[in-house]
C-alpha cells in the first residue's frame, strides 16, 4: 500500500524553493494567504453553532475561542521593535513594520486559533456521539476528552461497546481495566 504524501514527509519544503519562484508568481500567491478571511464568518457561525449544540446537550468546561489564542504579551515584537526585511522592491510589504505586526500578532494567531477551536469543537462532538475508536482517535482527539460519551451514560449500551471503546480514557473519566 502506497503511503500518503503527508506520511512520507517530515516537514514541508518551502524555503529551498521560494527564491526559485518568479516574484510575480510569489506576489499572486501572497494574495491567497488572505482568502481564509472570506471564510471567517462561516467558520465563526459554524463554531458557535457547535458550541451552542454542546451547551444545550449539557456540555460544560468546553474550551472557548480565547483558549486557542496566544497571550498578547507572548508576542516577541511590537510596532517599535518589529523587524522587517530588506529588499530591492521598495513597495514590498515585507519592508513595513505595520504589515508584520498585522500578520504576526493579529491575522495568523486569530486564524489559526479559530480553525483549531473549530476542529476541537468538532472533535468533542465526535467523541460525544461516536466513541468508536479509529486509527486517528487516540492520537488526535485526546485534547477533546470527555467524562463520558453518549454511549457510556447508559449501562446497557456501554456493555455493548468493544472493550477498547468502553475503556478508552478519551471517553471515560476513569477507564476500567480490560479483562
Amino acid at each position: 500500500m502506497k503511503p500518503k504524501a503527508c506520511e512520507s514527509c517530515t516537514r514541508v519544503n518551502i524555503g529551498g524553493n521560494h527564491k526559485k519562484v518568479h516574484p510575480i508568481i510569489r506576489g499572486i500567491g501572497l494574495i491567497f494567504v488572505y482568502t481564509p478571511i472570506l471564510t471567517w464568518p462561516f467558520v465563526i457561525l459554524s463554531a458557535y453553532s457547535v458550541y451552542l449544540h454542546l451547551y444545550l446537550i449539557g456540555a460544560r468546561n468546553v474550551k472557548k475561542y480565547s483558549d486557542f489564542l496566544p497571550a498578547r504579551e507572548s508576542h516577541r515584537y511590537n510596532l517599535k521593535t518589529q523587524v522587517t526585511m530588506d529588499g530591492s522592491f521598495k513597495a514590498s510589504f515585507a519592508q513595513s513594520k505595520l504589515y508584520w505586526i498585522f500578520n504576526c500578532t493579529w491575522y495568523c494567531p486569530m486564524s489559526v486559533g479559530l480553525f483549531e477551536w473549530h476542529a476541537y469543537l468538532v472533535q468533542v462532538v465526535e467523541n460525544w456521539w461516536c466513541p468508536f475508536t479509529h486509527s486517528r482517535k487516540d492520537e488526535f482527539y485526546s485534547n477533546a476528552s470527555l467524562d463520558q460519551s453518549f454511549w457510556h451514560i447508559y449501562e446497557n449500551d456501554k456493555a455493548k461497546l468493544h472493550p477498547e471503546d468502553r475503556d478508552n480514557s478519551i471517553f471515560t473519566e476513569t477507564p476500567e481495566k480490560p479483562e
